[in-house]
């Protein structure tokens, strides 16, 4: 396993610096002063129960919803009240939770439409982690399966070149051949210093992928460690993780 950040701790020097942050909707509060913090080529997850704040915190890094206080800096530039597209354009590459896949673009308009540089490097990149799409990329989103449509999900993400990759329920729903397709996907990523944020449900999994780990609680940071102290404690597990 890599050895952790620098910025595990302070959050000195991260790509990803969360500061006390502060965030929910309407009148409702659900992030209570968050702290989290993500060095370059690092891969952290983001583990909790439903209902804990995981995905409220990815749409307050990404700018989905808004903070309310606190800080969000991500590669030296506050972040915490930009629009969702300049913060994509900064580098974080977000695969949300329900894909999201457009019905009517065949997988390689997907894919073409996204990408950033235009000369094609990234989508090849996509068709290497995922032999799959590349013999269905004349096939619509509507024709896809589930897995057909995480792994198109997470390879629209890519083509833009992220420095921080976003994933927010990786292999929710899909079938143990699939899932295992993301988990080898993400370790050939994390081999290659992508950074990551992950929240998935599959802890064992994320434990042999993850340099850290960080548990919500009632939108509140509860424990933060790295593989092999998550590893060694079962009792966390079945304290703030049902399993």
């Amino acid at each position: 396993m890599k050895a952790p950040s620098a910025a595990d701790a302070s959050g000195k020097g991260a790509l990803l610096d969360v500061r006390a942050l502060h965030a929910g909707y309407g009148a409702s509060e659900v992030l209570h002063g968050v702290d989290l913090h993500i060095g370059a080529g690092e891969v952290v997850a983001l583990l909790g129960r439903n209902g804990m704040g995981k995905t409220t915190l990815v749409r307050a890094i990404t700018g989905l919803n808004a903070a309310r206080s606190g800080e969000i800096v991500f590669g030296g530039e506050p972040i915490a009240r930009m629009p969702p597209h300049r913060i994509s354009r900064l580098g974080i590459g977000l695969v949300p939770e329900g894909r999201q896949i457009f019905p009517n673009l065949s997988v390689a308009e997907h894919l073409t439409a996204f990408e950033r540089t235009g000369a094609g490097h990234e989508v090849a990149r996509v068709w290497e982690l995922f032999p799959r799409l590349f013999e269905r990329r004349r096939h619509m989103g509507n024709e896809l399966s589930g897995g057909e449509q995480q792994m198109l999900a997470i390879g629209r993400a890519l083509v833009t070149a992220p420095r921080l990759l976003v994933l927010d329920e990786a292999t929710e729903g899909l079938a143990p051949l699939v899932r295992q397709e993301i988990w080898r996907c993400l370790s050939a990523l994390r081999a290659a210093g992508q950074a990551i944020l992950v929240i998935d449900k599959y802890v064992q999994r994320l434990i042999q992928i993850a340099d850290r780990h960080v548990i919500l609680e009632k939108g509140r940071v509860v424990w933060t460690g790295n593989s092999a102290e998550l590893d060694a404690d079962p009792t966390l597990w079945q304290r703030h993780l049902g399993v």
